[in-house]
């Protein structure tokens, strides 16, 4: 399948596998069922998975604590069904990206039980081991899940560090050895026909080699807090490796997670891009995830991220993840929640870049509410309810309004929606207006347009009462789309003449013509238009 620039005009979709579809009946979803999936990812027009980590682990973090890298998990299948994905993936034309967890492993993996076996263990330096100072940690870094970075290990009397859990201790990227073995595990991913990563965390991949504290701060969430044990500079020498490794296979693609405090770092995001050519060829930046629901506010943080991304670099898009409350919830609106949805939605797809949906997303899926003794993450059991963690965005997938959402035979391992019966895939194919169908159209209207996947965006109205429109241009192809993210209605100027045809809207018409950009815009409407002649 190759086609060099693929991640650039394609629309990337998010699978959390626990929760997509089980095929044996567990109640967790594994790789067979995303098998038997594909038939409704390509009438989607998805170009690409992204899946979660599918490699074994004991499930301290659900899959981000990877105990072999070259296996699968057996609660997911194994790797046998695995090729049957990438073979059939691959003949419906969708691609196959697997998440590169890398800052660290599992405390049962292998490498670590060498490494703290003994002090003079061959893989004692792969990771990041340190003497007391002064009968305490070496310093002051903190888990971001909480408490101190470090942990004793009585056995070789030295502490080791772990950014998130104690059961997830770090890798030493300085060591050589340990890189190579990276880069040997990514091969065999790549010889099996993966077509790209996703880097977990990939900033925090590098610590400062003389372990001072960071600086105290007052502001909890100040990213100046972990000026030494993140965003050190010397990361972008490795992250070039690992790109170097990357293009010795033909069209394969990397995204970074670039995850900082307070959430969104464009100018940060934009740095693992290198000079556009050498580094990551996309990199996540989160700002709108952070942002009020706003025209105004979602028009400066694509303006910010554009004006960082280097000249041959590539922006890409995201409003959900596995981490964070799904887009819906977060856009609030009470009884308006699908409305700001669904102007979000063709905002997400119409602007410059490439955009990731997040499972569920394409249905309007909002953030499940999960009593205490449901939650299984550990960040939701250690801070609730300051904090209900991130099994609320990671509920099952809605199939059909069957027992459980037609998405387990068995008990599931997070609750279903209560909203299955009427927000399910099934039901929404059907309806012609549903938030399913926006989806799938627009997506299709990117795909046939290269100047909805690649072209130019020019800005024409940046938020002013509430309302962001802009051009998109490519070739002898010109678009408009005007969003109004206001409950009020707003009349619209703007100084293209010309004839213009509806294209997709949430309100109007397909095929209604304009002979001007003036028009009054219902609350909540999301129109995009389509230059077709000369006055």
């Amino acid at each position: 399948m190759p086609q060099r620039g693929w991640w650039k005009r394609g629309v990337i979709y998010q699978i959390y596998p626990r929760s997509f579809r089980d095929s044996n009946g567990d109640g967790i979803g594994d790789i067979r069922g995303i098998t038997r999936k594909l038939d409704y990812l390509t009438w989607l027009g998805i170009d690409a998975i992204w899946l979660s980590p599918v490699n074994p682990s004991p499930m301290y973090d659900f899959g981000y604590d990877i105990s072999d890298y070259y296996d699968i998990d057996p609660c997911y299948g194994t790797l046998s069904d695995f090729d049957e994905l990438l073979e059939k993936a691959h003949a419906s034309g969708i691609r196959i990206i697997m998440d590169l967890v890398v800052n660290h492993t599992s405390h049962l993996h292998k490498w670590f039980k060498d490494s703290s076996s003994a002090r003079d263990s061959r893989r004692r330096d792969w990771y990041i081991w340190h003497d007391p100072v002064k009968g305490r940690e070496p310093n002051n870094w903190k888990s971001a899940f909480g408490g101190s970075a470090w942990e004793w290990d009585p056995h070789t009397e030295q502490y080791y560090l772990h950014s998130f859990l104690k059961e997830q201790p770090d890798l030493n990227w300085r060591n050589p050895e340990m890189r190579k073995s990276i880069h040997k595990m990514m091969r065999f991913w790549l010889n099996r026909g993966v077509d790209g990563f996703r880097l977990d965390v990939v900033n925090w991949f590098i610590k400062d080699d003389r372990f001072r504290s960071n600086p105290f701060t007052i502001k909890p969430l100040d990213p100046e807090k972990h000026k030494y044990d993140r965003n050190r500079p010397e990361v972008h020498d490795y992250i070039k490796e690992l790109r170097a490794v990357v293009d010795e296979y033909d069209a394969r693609m990397t995204v970074g997670e670039v995850f900082t405090l307070p959430p969104g770092n464009p100018e940060l995001s934009a740095s693992f891009l290198g000079n556009g050519e050498d580094e990551l060829h996309m990199a996540f930046d989160f700002s709108i995830m952070y942002r009020f629901w706003s025209a105004r506010r979602f028009y400066n943080c694509v303006k910010r991220w554009y004006r960082e991304i280097p000249h041959s670099g590539w922006p890409c898009n995201v409003q959900s993840n596995h981490d964070q409350p799904r887009g819906r919830s977060r856009y609030m609106g009470g009884v308006n929640s699908e409305k700001r949805a669904r102007v979000a939605a063709i905002f997400l797809l119409t602007i410059k870049g490439t955009p990731f949906l997040y499972y569920g997303e394409e249905l309007g899926m909002k953030n499940t509410s999960l009593r205490r003794n449901e939650i299984v993450d550990p960040l939701g059991k250690r801070y609730w309810p300051v904090y209900r963690g991130r099994d609320c965005a990671r509920t099952p997938m809605l199939w059909n309004s069957k027992t459980n959402a037609g998405f387990s035979d068995g008990r599931p391992w997070l609750p279903v929606d209560s909203d299955y019966k009427k927000l399910n895939v099934k039901a929404q194919r059907k309806d012609r207006y549903s938030m399913l169908n926006l989806y799938r159209e627009m997506i299709t209207l990117r795909k046939k347009h290269p100047a909805l996947n690649r072209g130019e965006i020019i800005p024409e109205i940046k938020g002013f009462k509430n309302v962001l429109a802009y051009f998109r241009q490519e070739g002898d192809e010109t678009f408009f789309i005007a969003l109004n993210f206001s409950g009020k209605e707003r009349t619209i100027h703007a100084g293209e003449r010309g004839q213009w045809r509806v294209m997709l809207s949430t309100h109007r018409t397909i095929r209604e013509h304009f002979t001007s950009l003036t028009m009054t815009l219902a609350p909540y409407e999301a129109t995009v238009v389509m230059r077709i002649g000369e006055l």
